[in-house]
């Protein structure tokens, strides 16, 4: 597995798992859906999508600033709205998903204020969000990431009960991850030493094949998923 794609795939499969779970027929709301990745895993349920439209994708000053999507389609989507004003009525909602978006908020405690109302007693919150991201969808990046105890302190704060809570990867992993980006952008910027940066990377790949499978979460990882219910 290319280390580009572990993050993205572990946390499919985590979210696979997760929605699954939620008994057939209940509603769910996608807040800041965007392209509706994870649509098809909520056929089971009545599907409803919320983001607030305004990323189209990396361009014009955008496109130098960090990680980008060249193409970004919300035309698809239900609710368009700032994420922490939903139109939507109080209690609407049996299970909310929230992933990789609230880096993107400029107040993300709001958000969760607003998914506090949206629920129904005893629904369901799921949660997934970077711990270490770099600048991406500019200029909307408002947050490097959350640790585990934020969603502990904010979700406990608001009456949530925090049901599973697990890292993505951890700081080997995102070591590992920046190491090999270290070659293509070393070559984006044009420096001429950018083949040493490849060099490094592959002694790098040949570091993490031999190095024992110690876990380091405690001190980074990719990122958080969440679980949790509404009392």
């Amino acid at each position: 597995m290319l280390i580009a794609e572990e993050n993205e795939s572990n946390r499919q499969v985590w979210l696979e798992k997760a929605l699954s779970a939620i008994p057939p027929g209940l509603r769910i709301l996608d807040a800041g859906a965007g392209e509706l990745k994870n649509r098809k895993h909520c056929r089971h349920l009545v599907y409803v999508s919320q983001d607030f439209g305004q990323y189209t994708g990396g361009k014009g000053e955008a496109a130098t600033q960090g990680l980008h999507d060249c193409h970004w389609d919300t035309s698809r989507i239900d609710l368009v709205s700032d994420i922490a004003a939903i139109p939507a009525p109080d209690a609407s909602f049996d299970a909310i998903l929230c992933s990789e978006v609230l880096e993107h908020v400029p107040e993300p405690t709001h958000a969760l204020d607003e998914f506090a109302r949206l629920l129904k007693p005893g629904g369901t919150v799921i949660l997934t969000a970077p711990f270490s991201s770099n600048v991406h969808m500019a200029p909307y990046h408002f947050c490097s990431g959350f640790s585990r105890y934020w969603y502990e302190h904010h979700l406990t704060l608001r009456g949530f009960e925090i049901k599973e809570i697990v890292s993505n990867g951890d700081w080997y992993s995102l070591l590992r991850q920046e190491i090999l980006r270290l070659g293509g952008l070393e070559r984006r910027q044009g420096g001429w030493y950018w083949p040493f940066a490849y060099a490094y990377a592959v002694l790098g790949v040949v570091y993490f094949r031999v190095r024992k499978k110690h876990r380091a979460d405690d001190l980074a990882c990719f990122g958080w998923h969440c679980i949790a219910v509404k009392k």
